[in-house]
């Protein structure tokens, strides 16, 4: 039996979907049931009761997360994603002990790692540098879990993705998307950078693969679609996807950076013309992983997803 929290979100569908499909058993913790597979949990925090959803559970794919966020108004950011992230998380985890789950997959973030790379990629091994209050505390639950894991023998797995995208996909990603269908010119000619990704049909692959292959107990994973792009490839993929042509002007990343500060979006112009690459060599030694997808496979997908939800008027 397996156990897949935040079941109903981006991942966790896509996640609990494959599971059924290789004919496993699936229970899905939620806030809100909407399926009979649906356990209702609430919110999650140190207080959650999970014995009804980990009843012969043997995997729990921990998916459910206080989410990043570019603007956030708590008044402690830090204390808010703690009492989910950290503290949330480890009850799970010790309720799972007390269960007698074998294993733990946590999705954590390639933002434990840092928020952008130059010529070292990240990797599982590299010393944590979250730079942000969501970072931190997935970077706490990490160290949590694995002392856990230490002191009871349960198998803990993390995997740090980075951008996830695929059908569905929301924020940044589906922002490009309306750029590139709307026909404008778009001003990152001049800009040179790389950035890891990773499909949705590929990340869930990794963690399925996670659930059950023993050497993957007690290690950290990163993961990407083993292809990185700067984001004039990205907006020409898309395009391409749509079959529109777009125009690509070279105006200086600079003045990028300036106008969406004044405009209050620094963040969101870092993450489009910063680098963040990550290194999969391991992942794919010790796992024996290979992306099953390809990017130009998962942009045609999300493209066409996109266009199905929305229509292709303008």
């Amino acid at each position: 039996m397996n156990l897949v929290t935040g079941g109903n979100g981006f991942v966790g569908r896509a996640l609990c979907t494959a599971l059924a499909d290789r004919g496993e058993r699936v229970v899905s913790a939620v806030r809100k049931p909407t399926t009979m597979n649906d356990v209702q949990v609430g919110d999650l925090d140190g207080k959650t009761d999970w014995r009804l959803a980990l009843r012969g559970c043997e995997v729990v794919y921990h998916l459910a997360a206080r989410v990043h966020v570019m603007s956030d108004d708590e008044t402690d950011p830090l204390s808010a994603y703690r009492e989910v992230n950290v503290v949330g998380t480890l009850n799970l985890a010790r309720q799972a002990v007390v269960a007698g789950v074998r294993r733990f997959i946590f999705v954590s973030s390639v933002k434990v790692n840092g928020e952008s790379t130059t010529t070292q990629l990240f990797g599982s091994s590299d010393v944590p540098e979250p730079c942000d209050p969501y970072g931190q505390s997935k970077m706490e639950a990490e160290q949590a879990l694995q002392k856990l894991g230490e002191e009871t023998g349960l198998e803990v797995v993390i995997v740090r993705p980075p951008l996830v995208y695929g059908p569905g996909v929301k924020a940044n990603f589906l922002n490009l998307i309306k750029l590139v269908k709307m026909g404008i010119p778009l001003p990152f000619g001049s800009v040179h950078n790389r950035r890891s990704m990773v499909a949705l049909d590929n990340l869930v692959d990794l963690l399925i693969v996670c659930g059950n292959h023993p050497k993957a107990a007690g290690k950290i994973f990163m993961v990407s679609d083993g292809v990185d792009m700067g984001i004039d490839e990205l907006v020409a993929r898309i395009a391409d996807a749509m079959q529109k042509r777009v125009l690509i002007l070279p105006f200086p990343p600079f003045l990028i950076v300036l106008l969406a500060k004044l405009l209050g979006r620094r963040a969101v112009a870092d993450r489009l013309l910063d680098s963040l690459q990550v290194d999969i060599s391991a992942t794919r030694t010790i796992l024996g992983w290979q992306p099953v997808v390809t990017p130009q496979t998962a942009i045609k997908q999300t493209v066409e997803h996109f266009f199905l939800i929305n229509g292709r008027s303008k």
